[in-house]
Order: C-alpha cells, then sequence, then structure tokens
C-alpha cells in the first residue's frame, strides 16, 4: 500500500472501506518505508555540510562536533556514482491500546501521527538522519525522499 508514513496506512485501510474495529484488531504495527542509495565505502569522502544543508535535515551546527558527514565522489568500483547499493529507511507505528483507542475514534492521520510520536516513534527522516549520521548514505538522499513528508514534529533532532 502507497501512503506517505505509517499513521497514513491506517486512514487509507478506513478509506478502502474496512472498519476502523477491523484495523485495530487485527494490526499489531504498520512499517513505511523509503529507499536510499548507499555511499561508496571505497570513495565517499569527508566534508562539512552547510548551514542550508543541516537546517534542511532539522540539526543544529553543534552535530559537526561528534559526527563526520560524506559525499559521493565516483571511482571504478561504483562506475563513477558515488554509490554501491541501497538501504531502506524506516518508520514503525506500533498500535498498542492508545492508538486503538484513536484509531476507534478517529482516523486523522495527524492525530495518530502525534500520539505516535509522543510515544517515541523514529519517523523516515530521523532514520535517514542516523543513517547520514553513520556515513551510510548522504543529506541530499534523505532529503530526496522525505522532503514531502517533512512535518514539524520532524524538525527538532536530538543528537
Amino acid at each position: 500500500m502507497h501512503t506517505n508514513d505509517a499513521a497514513s496506512a491506517v486512514t487509507r485501510l478506513i478509506d478502502m472501506g474496512i472498519e476502523p474495529f477491523l484495523v485495530t484488531s487485527s494490526i499489531v504495527a504498520i512499517i513505511a518505508q523509503r529507499l536510499v542509495r548507499v555511499l561508496c565505502p571505497h570513495c565517499k569522502e569527508i566534508y562539512v555540510p552547510d548551514e542550508e544543508s543541516l537546517a534542511n535535515l532539522g540539526l543544529e551546527k553543534s552535530v559537526l562536533k561528534n559526527n563526520n558527514f560524506y559525499r559521493k565522489k565516483g571511482c571504478n568500483l561504483c562506475m563513477q556514482t558515488g554509490f554501491r547499493g541501497r538501504t531502506a529507511i524506516f518508520e514503525i507505528l506500533t498500535v498498542d491500546d492508545e492508538v486503538k483507542k484513536l484509531v476507534l475514534k478517529t482516523s486523522d492521520a495527524n492525530q495518530i501521527n502525534e500520539l505516535a510520536l509522543k510515544q517515541g516513534m523514529i519517523t523516515l527522516q530521523k532514520d535517514g538522519i542516523d543513517k547520514v549520521l553513520s556515513g551510510i548514505t548522504t543529506t541530499e538522499e534523505v532529503l530526496r525522499v522525505t522532503r514531502s513528508l517533512q512535518r514539524t514534529d520532524d524538525i527538532v533532532i536530538e543528537v
């Protein structure tokens, strides 16, 4: 099923005619995923991102003190692309009793998402940021697959 995020899957199911009580009684979790390209481990290079790139990911400049950022370069092993393979970033919405109660009241994805975030759900963008900080992918890749998904809750990221 194609949705922008995990919470929207609940709304989509209900819009398709599935009764909310059936959704809550049959779903344990919902996983949203996007694929990002993996930096070539042989040629990726360290760089210092500009403030705009950091701001687009919701990161403070202080993150540069303890983390390296990498960008693509290109070599014969990656056919000059700078990337080798793909990996997924995930968002997992656990449908616990609180979420079930909310779904029975409303199918509003924003409210479901808000509750999930309060319960500690990691968003697609946050998982992507973790992969950037681990040197797996680039800020551009994460923004490419999550840009339309940005919510105000994604803006402040504690690292």
